[in-house]
């Protein structure tokens, strides 16, 4: 079976992730967020990997979906990855419950 590696699979890829993030943050709080170390862990694990696939977009697409602020993106996967014990827990909460469903809608109404 080929798995052919271009935009569509990698799109495919950060919409997964994405989603993801959105329906577990559901009716998390911060709290619960800072004491379920499972929850954090495997959020930004998501938020590493929605980074790592967008990198691997092609510039055309990147291009063609300028609205996307790819630049966070890329920006968010290093704070985690290069200061993991110095991530603020407040922005992680902000990006997960506010800027991660925004960047899956943008995404979603680019494919429609």
């Amino acid at each position: 079976m080929d798995n052919i590696k271009n935009d569509s699979y990698y799109l495919q890829k950060i919409i997964k992730d994405l989603t993801f993030v959105t329906e577990q943050m559901q009716g998390v709080d911060m709290d619960e967020l800072n004491e379920n170390e499972i929850l954090l862990d495997s959020m930004l694990f998501r938020m590493i990997q929605i980074s790592e696939n967008s990198k691997k977009l092609s510039d055309e697409y990147k291009e063609k979906h300028n609205n996307i602020p790819w630049n966070a993106v890329y920006g968010f996967r290093n704070r985690i990855v290069h200061d993991y014990g110095n991530v603020v827990l407040d922005i992680v909460y902000e990006t997960l419950k506010n800027d991660i469903p925004e960047l899956l809608a943008l995404l979603t109404a680019d494919e429609e």
